[in-house]
């Protein structure tokens, strides 16, 4: 038998020891950090795949040797930071990859170190229950009432979730989306063994509520509705509303995957844009995206929590009769994953900590760096606005590019490591996307991202 490993990299996170071991860790952590971001220079490191391959194996090595590396913590690490892509850049706006809250990040911390695991009571007794409270909350905050909710990895479980409450309560359900609905609700139907979806056309990006009616006219039941508030390419939002009426009038059940847009309900300001959200049977979250959580941090708010007794499972370890009975909380039938990490400790540290109007307050700001982006677009006679921004994205292109020399300039940057910019095709076109999700981007940064894309202007 071999002999038990000691050392710094075999010591324990929690116990009595466990913030002895962290500490120092964490110094080369911060070190790590800093020294990355320098050698970087930018939201991406520079050279692109091949580059960033090679510097990555030539660290790593032999990833699994018979003999440990007492350097390995903080040579990985560091070259892990010196190669990512870093949120917090004001370039780096690709994506709905949003960067995180210092207070969240560290809470994240805690919940790794202790490791709670959310399958049963006995591993996680404070996370049972400041999830329970948590998730209540949020519900609420969605449907202005008591209702339920359940913590996911992100949007593409919570539709799948969606999906799979829809098929158990009514049958083999029909899904109808839009043209504009993530991709991940077509692969839930095929993971669910349900039909192919009716698509019904969104010609001006969102759901329209008159051709969805002509086509729930032709369908028999039952039908399940998914509408979009913040659409993955330019952030719109379906009229919700009037969505809801049709829903309503057909007897379909109605999902809104609110990933990106949910956000919007901590504003005073923008809480408006999401009228007829809370008639949805179910709404998808995503806290990692306009709520600045560590990936992940996603929700499924269910209007009535009797719906989740479907999802009820026994397992006589995890929640035998005679536990539950006596008292003890089954966990079980809180999600589709077993074993599953405390993620909401850094939800409830951030709400907690910044309050509605805190988080709020972010919100208002990436919307209103948005707008300004858009101003400035809209204002370059060499540039050219697809739309003013329904949230924080913004489209933009080079007046009169080919979309050929839209795609390269893309990539260009990314190989430079100089900006971060995403991709879409709204309308038959290749789009510029900017997703603005860092509330300290300032004008100036909104400048140089435009100028560095008119510097690379074919000639």
């Amino acid at each position: 038998m071999s002999p038990l490993a000691t050392g710094p990299a075999s010591g324990l996170a929690s116990g009595p020891q466990g913030p002895a071991a962290l500490r120092p860790l964490l110094t080369t952590v911060l070190d790590a950090l800093r020294t990355g971001a320098a050698e970087r220079r930018g939201p991406l490191p520079t050279g692109g795949p091949e580059t960033v391959a090679a510097r990555i194996r030539t660290v790593l090595g032999d990833p699994l040797p018979q003999h440990g590396d007492p350097d390995a913590f903080r040579t990985l690490v560091h070259a892990f930071a010196a190669g990512a892509a870093d949120p917090a850049d004001p370039l780096c706006t690709a994506h709905l990859h949003c960067p995180p809250l210092a207070v969240a990040t560290a809470a994240d911390l805690a919940a790794s170190a202790l490791n709670p695991s959310l399958d049963s009571w006995d591993q996680a007794p404070a996370a049972s229950e400041l999830e329970a409270l948590v998730t209540a909350a949020l519900a609420k905050e969605v449907y202005g009432r008591p209702a339920d909710a359940l913590v996911t990895t992100g949007g593409t479980e919570s539709n799948q979730l969606a999906l799979l409450l829809a098929r158990e309560l009514n049958g083999t359900v029909q899904l109808v989306c839009a043209e504009n609905a993530h991709h991940s609700l077509r692969r839930a139907t095929w993971l669910l063994g349900l039909p192919e979806p009716i698509t019904v056309p969104a010609p001006g990006g969102t759901l329209d509520p008159t051709t969805l009616d002509e086509t729930l006219t032709k369908l028999p039941g039952p039908l399940i509705v998914a509408a979009t508030a913040g659409t993955t390419d330019a952030g719109l939002i379906d009229p919700l509303p009037a969505i809801a009426d049709v829903c309503h009038t057909h007897a379909a059940r109605l999902h809104i995957d609110a990933a990106y847009g949910g956000g919007l309900l901590f504003s005073d300001r923008h809480r408006s844009r999401l009228d007829g959200l809370a008639r949805a049977h179910t709404v998808a979250l995503d806290l990692h995206k306009l709520g600045w959580q560590p990936t992940a941090a996603g929700l499924i708010a269910v209007k009535d929590p009797d719906d989740l007794r479907v999802l009820e499972h026994h397992a006589d370890y995890l929640n035998a009769d005679d536990d539950t009975e006596a008292g003890l909380p089954d966990l079980l039938g809180r999600s589709l994953r077993t074993t599953r990490r405390p993620d909401v400790l850094k939800i409830a540290v951030t709400l907690k900590s910044l309050g509605r109007e805190g988080l709020g307050a972010l919100v208002d700001q990436v919307c209103a760096r948005a707008r300004e982006f858009a101003h400035l677009v809209a204002a370059h006679p060499g540039f050219e606005l697809y739309a003013p921004p329904s949230i924080s994205t913004v489209l933009f292109r080079p007046t009169h590019w080919s979309d050929d020399a839209v795609a390269d300039v893309r990539r260009t940057l990314l190989t430079q490591g100089h900006a971060v910019l995403g991709r879409a095709r709204p309308d038959g076109r290749l789009w510029l996307k900017a997703t603005l999700l860092n509330p300290h981007t300032t004008a100036g940064d909104l400048a140089a991202l435009l100028k560095l894309v008119e510097g690379h202007t074919p000639r």
